[in-house]
């Protein structure tokens, strides 16, 4: 008999470090990890199997359904903002295509069990677009259907990922026979900040100039913040990000009022992180180095995020607000990291 299985995608990045220690150290999950990278040695052990292998890959993914029964799949495999926009069209194909493949997948695996496939999304505050700085600082905290008008590639990719997700979940082949006869895929997606770890590197994200200093600042490496010192937009640490994602998965259906939902815990400027930085590491060789281009984007993003339908729908709380986040998780993590 096939096993029940979690299939998660990307699963080498920074969530899914988190994830699978997580998974493996909370439930009984089965966990198939799948990454286009052989998989950190430290995670082998956590998993039931993993794949070095391709989202678009169609004779891999036929696999995975022929020798797993997926219940859940967490689908954090995509190309980030900033090397997005150096090959746009590349990271179309994967981030979309790739989402769209893992998407089929689901429904398929949905009507042969009976019972929807949960598939678990993590978005971004990529997905929306302010026009300019005035409106930026006017708006307050954006809920998710305001201001959905991305200017990147990878922000794009997310926003059309998220009506993919409702497609599938409520309308896949509507014109058909059997519409609503059969089950379709349970879509939830979570719009997250800025995300900071102390485990891993960043991986080439627009709102990375906060863990890159911080980094930095521990390899006593320069660093040059490629925005302005009061450029502000949310963040959230990896614990928190893994808490929201096991929380929206494990929350019962009939309590959803929507599909993608903000979280957020603080926000802070590049300049508030600077000093906190400055604070832990004196000897920190970081400057203001502005670049245009990516200040731009980072412009386009909301200084807040409404996170209130989260709140009221499955009791969303971050556990870290912005002093916990450096001086108990981030700071003392990375000393240790690099010692």
């Amino acid at each position: 008999m096939r096993q029940k299985v979690v299939l998660i995608t990307g699963a080498n990045g920074e969530i899914g470090h988190g994830l699978i220690h997580h998974l493996a150290n909370n439930t009984d999950a089965n966990i198939v990890a799948l990454d286009v990278n052989p998989l950190d040695k430290s995670l082998r052990d956590l998993c039931k199997t993993y794949i070095v292998g391709d989202i678009l890959d169609q004779m891999l993914l036929g696999r995975l359904v022929v020798e797993h029964e997926i219940s859940t799949i967490y689908h954090l495999a995509s190309i980030l903002s900033t090397k997005a926009e150096y090959n746009p069209e590349t990271a179309h194909r994967i981030n979309v295509e790739g989402t769209m493949n893992l998407l089929r997948l689901a429904v398929e695996q949905s009507q042969w069990q009976g019972n929807p496939v949960k598939f678990i999304y993590p978005s971004s505050i990529a997905a929306y677009g302010l026009p300019d700085l005035k409106q930026k600082s006017e708006v307050g905290a954006v809920k998710e259907w305001e201001w959905n008008y991305p200017t990147t590639m990878y922000g794009c990719n997310k926003l059309y990922c998220e009506h993919l997700g409702r497609y599938y979940s409520s309308y896949y082949r509507q014109l058909s026979a059997d519409f609503g006869g059969t089950e379709t895929v349970d879509f939830r997606a979570l719009r997250f900040p800025g995300l900071i770890s102390a485990e891993t590197t960043p991986t080439g994200g627009t709102s990375d100039f906060g863990p890159e200093m911080l980094h930095a600042a521990a390899k006593g490496e320069e660093y040059k913040c490629f925005v302005r010192p009061e450029t502000t937009i949310p963040f959230m640490v990896m614990p928190d990000a893994i808490k929201a994602l096991i929380d929206l998965e494990k929350v019962d259906k009939s309590r959803l009022t929507q599909l993608v939902y903000n979280v957020t815990s603080f926000s802070v400027s590049a300049q508030d992180i600077f000093n906190i930085v400055l604070e832990a590491f004196p000897d920190a060789k970081i400057r203001f180095a502005v670049d245009d281009c990516r200040q731009r984007i980072v412009d386009t993003w909301p200084e807040s995020v409404d996170d209130s339908a989260a709140c009221e729908d499955w009791d969303w709380q971050p556990d870290y607000n912005c002093e916990r986040s450096f001086h108990e998780y981030l700071i003392p993590a990375i000393q240790k990291r690099y010692q």
